[in-house]
């Protein structure tokens, strides 16, 4: 739309319209995207035990240990031979000086197992174990489980 002047000039206004079209189209795909991503950032599916507990904020550069149902055993969700993670631990903390891990087990892997997987990352040398876990449905709203 164009406006005359006195003089014979003219001013231009700028139409909004398709930008507004355009950020609403990415803002739907932004909102349909994130929960999807959200739900599959582990590789490695474990189902895992839920437990009553404050969420933590996991950085970025975190090592993760994942053991599933078969007890296979990853380390951010790459495969590890259960006889190679001490030494595979070893190298990625020499150089760390915050030394702490997370583990996720999946709720059928026999108590003994996760244990003894705890002992190898104590031998190690890793100071902090986080367990991960899935946090309880309220009585409320969601299902019980028995």
């Amino acid at each position: 739309m164009a406006v005359k002047l006195n003089r014979g000039s003219s001013i231009s206004d700028i139409n909004v319209t398709p930008l507004v079209d355009v950020m609403l189209v990415l803002l739907v795909i932004f909102m349909v995207t994130a929960p999807l991503l959200e739900t599959q950032n582990q590789a490695v599916n474990v189902e895992l035990p839920q437990v009553q507990a404050a969420i933590s904020n996991v950085a970025e550069d975190a090592v993760v240990i994942t053991l599933d149902k078969k007890r296979d055993m990853y380390i951010n969700d790459n495969p590890l031979v259960a006889t190679e993670l001490k030494e595979k631990l070893t190298v990625l903390f020499k150089d760390r000086r915050r030394k702490e891990i997370f583990l996720r087990a999946d709720r059928a892997v026999p108590y003994g197992e996760v244990v003894k997987v705890m002992a190898i990352i104590r031998a190690a040398g890793i100071n902090r174990l986080n367990m991960v876990t899935d946090p309880l449905e309220s009585s409320r709203g969601g299902r019980r489980r028995r």
